[in-house]
């Protein structure tokens, strides 16, 4: 979104009575919590997929620090 653009949406939601802004409010959290969620969901599934194709390490902290540092 372009800064014309960013400005002029702050001017419509500072134009609103408060129970409104509070309504968007709400309605922007729940959207935000809402793609965390889908994102938490594309990443678990990917994760079983690399599972299942064997592309999982197994190991201890130390095993993944070493791995990091070689």
């Amino acid at each position: 979104m372009g800064s014309v653009t960013f400005n002029k949406a702050l001017e419509i939601i500072e134009s609103l009575p408060e129970e409104q802004k509070e309504s968007l409010i709400e309605i922007v959290k729940n959207r935000l919590i809402e793609e965390r969620r889908n994102k938490l969901a594309q990443s678990i599934s990917k994760a079983k997929k690399e599972y299942a194709r064997g592309k999982v390490r197994k190991g201890t902290v130390d095993d993944l620090m070493r791995q990091i540092s070689e």
